[in-house]
């Protein structure tokens, strides 16, 4: 036996679908803006867990070109059946009240192979679900949205049956849940197990009231029957929780029979322990049915643990420490992802300067459409990022270095640029809830010549540094307040989280390059 120390999948990994063939688990979480998208994680032991895929790795797959902040892919559902992968997933174009939710479905044979093509599904909502029943019949399940002034904006769960010949779902669209009085009903999932249709969902919002909440029923289209102890996971009203914001599950059987169940958490620091800069992670639970037959966690009660038993012997997982090199012909690393699209040839070059990543500076960080940064994920509140980065800019539109970025409208930029008077300089671009700044004083650098960038984060506080030499390192500025790159501290509804990478802008629109070395990420 082993244990498992929560959350399994740290930083920004919500909205977790877990599926286990023959020995292998895997997971795939929620990208959001970022591309390529949906992560993939795999494990043998149900404790350290690797990302071995990014399925939707094409923009004729995936096209977010213009989405809007936490738009994008949401909620993706991974299944497997009779040799093949299924996955289907959201692209959300709008995220307000007017939701453009438009499901898709690819497919493949390997997890880690090219994946096909999308099928259109529908777009009656979002968090869409591929169920494949014992008798060979599949149905695709969704929440459905609605907009009306004095209507549940989560009007419930839908239910109709998918023709994998025709390649679309066929017959009537049934309402088979509406959901228990914690409302916001979403991220539905079936499972047919023993006599019963469970139908597990999400509920409460994906903040501090987010819950699990499950219904049964003897028939696939029901009625379903709410659990009567609802919800049977949450952190809801648990301040002293270590894991909150508990819900968003899926569940699979391991080989000896036990039941594991994978929800979405936030571990919050700072005033109250108001806020996951982390973002939204994901955790496992063990679960069993109780002598009624219903959903329960096996120690009790419905707060999620932080510690759980599972039946296989792992080590421990290490903190990451990562050094990105760039070379012409490698693999690239799956840590790093993008904002709503591919880099392409008009954007960065391998080849350019042999040993060096070279980017062709593209539209601001406000952009939501041709950027040219390249990020991964924060998993850790104790970290160092450094970027080792050569730039001549000769315009002060022009703009290359080292982000901690969280969306358009939230970051710090520690950028190299230049000033009419100083020439090549360096300073941090402030923005805070769209609200720009330049909080300290330009520092002058050599016209010619690499400058390392290093960021050092310590749970509330990120520290920047240079050096003209890798060895030495200077403090530009202040400590600065990391708690702002968060989702609770966004004005308007956010979900994703922290990212850490390097970037180059040129708003003159001539792509002035930047040339870096390395970047590397060490956790403490």
């Amino acid at each position: 036996m082993g244990i498992v120390h929560n959350p399994i999948l740290r930083g920004f990994n919500p909205d977790p679908s877990i599926v286990r063939v023959g020995e292998d688990y895997y997971i795939a979480t929620s990208t959001f803006e970022w591309f390529p998208g949906v992560q993939i994680h795999h494990s043998r032991d149900l404790i350290n867990w690797n990302v071995v895929a990014q399925p939707l790795n094409r923009r004729s797959q995936l096209d977010m070109v213009g989405v809007p902040d936490s738009g994008g892919v949401w909620a993706p559902c991974l299944s497997w059946s009779n040799g093949t992968f299924y996955l289907v997933y959201t692209n959300s174009l709008t995220k307000d009240r007017l939701k453009d939710t438009h499901n898709y479905l690819v497919t493949c044979d390997t997890i880690d192979g090219e994946w096909s093509e999308p099928v259109y599904i529908n777009s009656y909502g979002f968090d869409p679900s591929l169920f494949h029943d014992d008798d060979g019949r599949k149905w695709f399940v969704t929440m459905e949205t609605d907009f009306r002034e004095g209507h549940n904006r989560f009007s419930g769960i839908l239910l109709e049956e998918y023709d994998e010949n025709l390649k679309k779902c066929i017959g009537p669209v049934k309402k088979i849940f509406l959901g228990s009085d914690i409302g916001l009903t979403e991220g539905p999932h079936l499972y047919h197990i023993g006599e019963y249709y469970y139908l597990m969902v999400a509920e409460g919002g994906t903040f501090e009231g987010h819950a699990v909440t499950v219904a049964r029923s003897k028939q696939i289209d029901g009625p379903y029957e709410l659990d009567p102890q609802y919800p049977m996971l949450t952190s809801r009203n648990k301040p002293s929780a270590l894991l909150q914001r508990a819900g968003h599950a899926s569940i699979v059987q391991a080989q000896d029979g036990q039941w594991f169940m994978v929800h979405l958490c936030g571990r919050p620091i700072g005033p109250d322990r108001g806020y996951c800069v982390l973002g939204r992670e994901t955790a496992l639970q063990s679960i069993i049915f109780d002598e009624d037959g219903w959903i329960r966690l096996r120690n009790g009660g419905n707060e999620p643990f932080e510690a759980v038993e599972v039946p296989f012997n792992g080590p421990m997982p290490k903190p990451v420490n990562k050094k990105y090199t760039f070379e012409p012909g490698k693999p690239w690393d799956m840590d790093l992802q993008f904002l709503r699209r591919p880099m392409e040839e008009d954007t960065m070059s391998l080849t350019a300067r042999p040993g060096y990543l070279r980017l062709y500076g593209k539209e601001s960080l406000l952009s939501k459409f041709k950027q040219a940064l390249m990020a991964r994920r924060q998993q850790s509140f104790v970290f160092e990022a450094t970027a080792v980065v050569d730039f001549q800019p000769d315009y002060f539109k022009q703009m290359a270095g080292l982000t901690y970025y969280y969306n358009t409208t939230q970051y710090y930029y520690f950028r190299i640029s230049h000033d009419e008077e100083l020439g090549k300089m360096l300073a941090i671009l402030s923005c805070d809830n769209g609200e720009y700044s330049e909080p300290f004083a330009y520092v002058k650098l050599p016209e010619s010549g690499k400058v390392w960038l290093k960021m050092e984060g310590h749970f509330e506080t990120v520290t920047f540094l240079y050096s003209l030499d890798g060895v030495s390192y200077k403090q530009y500025g202040k400590d600065c307040d990391a708690l702002r790159i968060s989702d609770e501290h966004i004005d308007t509804t956010a979900f994703t989280g922290a990212f850490i990478g390097i970037c180059v802008q040129d708003m003159s629109g001539f792509s002035k390059y930047a040339d870096f070395e390395y970047f590397e990420y060490i956790e403490k």
